[in-house]
């Protein structure tokens, strides 16, 4: 089970290309700017200070993806509660009749399963396994399903109703975030794109015309030259990823 889903820990395989990847790509980048192969090997150790940002970016990717899953989860026990169902048996059914769609490794499955086997075996109560679950989801979509329905059930009510309501109510903000991620998907793309055609640029004329661009290699007015140009790129990049960060 996944103790927190806003932490995320890198395999052994993953951190090694994380690493050793990400050393060879920031030292070719510190070359492509300065022409120093000491500073490039220096540089690429900087790839250490990534670590917490990659982790972090990988972690919500990974409650994105259970956001989206957890859709799916929300028809399936609408339409079990609708028939009768309690939300044990709701929970149970949900496990079997996702299974067809995602593979047992997948986020949602995971958690499914892990419900199924406390409610068969443990008897353990719902409303306890689906605040565990909220609460390591990290996901403000589930932990808003999960109070009403506890609610829903401490206070009484047409339990049917209360849970179909509540489903379509955040199927619809679940929606409304996937198209609007689609949307900024794009201009996410683009804004990488232009920001990587300096560096391109300058690849193409240290490979083409050495010569033409030789003034920045050397003496002090062209080094800072490549290092605003280098500190603008990457602040651009910065700015462009915050600004197409839409939440809702």
């Amino acid at each position: 089970m996944i103790r927190n889903y806003s932490e995320y820990e890198m395999t052994d395989q993953e951190g090694l290309l994380f690493f050793c990847g990400g050393y060879l790509a920031v030292a070719v980048l510190v070359f492509l700017f300065y022409h120093s192969i000491i500073l490039s090997a220096a540089a690429g150790v900087l790839i250490v200070r990534l670590k917490p940002f990659y982790e972090s970016y990988r972690a919500k990717q990974r409650i994105q993806k259970l956001n989206l899953q957890f859709k799916d989860m929300l028809y399936s026990l609408s339409s079990s509660i609708a028939a009768g169902r309690q939300m044990p048996e709701a929970l149970i059914e949900a496990a079997d009749s996702l299974s067809v769609m995602y593979e047992p490794e997948e986020p949602i499955m995971l958690e499914l399963n892990h419900m199924k086997r406390c409610i068969l075996e443990n008897n353990e109560s719902d409303r306890e396994l689906l605040a565990d679950f909220a609460a390591r989801s990290c996901c403000e979509d589930i932990s808003n399903f999960v109070q009403v329905y506890i609610i829903s059930r401490n206070l009484g009510g047409d339990l049917g109703k209360i849970i179909a309501r509540t489903s379509a109510i955040l199927t619809d903000k679940i929606n409304i975030e996937r198209e609007i991620k689609a949307v900024t998907a794009q201009k996410k793309f683009e804004g990488r794109l232009i920001a990587l055609m300096p560096v391109a640029m300058l690849l193409i004329l240290n490979l083409l015309s050495p010569s033409y661009i030789v003034p920045l290699y050397a003496g002090v007015p062209g080094r800072l030259i490549m290092t605003g140009c280098l500190g603008a790129g990457l602040w651009a990049l910065l700015m462009m990823e915050r600004i197409s960060n839409v939440e809702i």
